[in-house]
């Protein structure tokens, strides 16, 4: 397989599973604690999930013909939160991220090296999609981190759990090698 193929394969894999953890961190909070802001300079989950929308239906709407900041995107208002109910929530975040896998679905190898612009810098579309990678994971570190903090009950973790280091890698010593991507297993145990 070309190298440029695998790329994009592994992108999309690791979005997914970076949306996965950031939803099952979601699923172990009470409704009303996505929209918690411990004080004025800290966004609450919601208004981080809400900018990661803009973000991204920003970036990935005419991904390759159009500057990533679109004219119609408002950032400043991510930050305000006029969402108050999860669902609301949850639908606004499919939109965005369906948004991101409609624009990776529809690029082709070779586009990778295509000039784009973000905010009249050009980069190649391989570069974009690298910021974005470290963007989305960025934020959806915050998210777990604040949830675990302000959940009021026992947390189920996503990683290695505390202490369980040696037993996870025997485990994994203990099977053939094998060759795959690493969110393979890691997507079927957030399921």
């Amino acid at each position: 397989m070309e190298t440029s193929n695998i790329y994009l394969i592994s992108v999309k894999k690791q979005m997914l599973y970076y949306k996965t953890i950031a939803e099952k961190a979601l699923d172990q909070l009470e409704d009303e604690q996505l929209f918690i802001s411990v004080n004025d300079d800290t966004n609450s989950i919601a208004t981080i999930m809400n900018h990661m929308v803009g973000n991204m239906l920003s970036r990935w709407t005419d991904f390759l013909t159009t500057d990533g900041e679109k004219e119609w995107r408002t950032r400043d208002a991510e930050f305000e939160n006029p969402i108050v109910t999860k669902e609301e929530l949850l639908n606004n975040w499919n939109k965005g991220w369906d948004c991101f896998f409609n624009a990776i679905n529809g690029l082709k190898p070779e586009q990778l090296s295509q000039i784009i612009y973000i905010r009249n810098e050009g980069q190649t579309a391989l570069d974009a999609i690298n910021r974005q990678l470290a963007h989305y994971p960025y934020h959806i570190g915050q998210i777990v981190f604040y949830a675990k903090m302000i959940k009021k009950t026992e947390w189920t973790s996503f990683s290695i759990p505390k202490n369980k280091s040696n037993e996870y890698n025997a485990d994994k010593f203990s099977k053939e090698k094998t060759n795959k991507h690493f969110t393979d297993d890691e997507l079927k145990k957030l399921q």
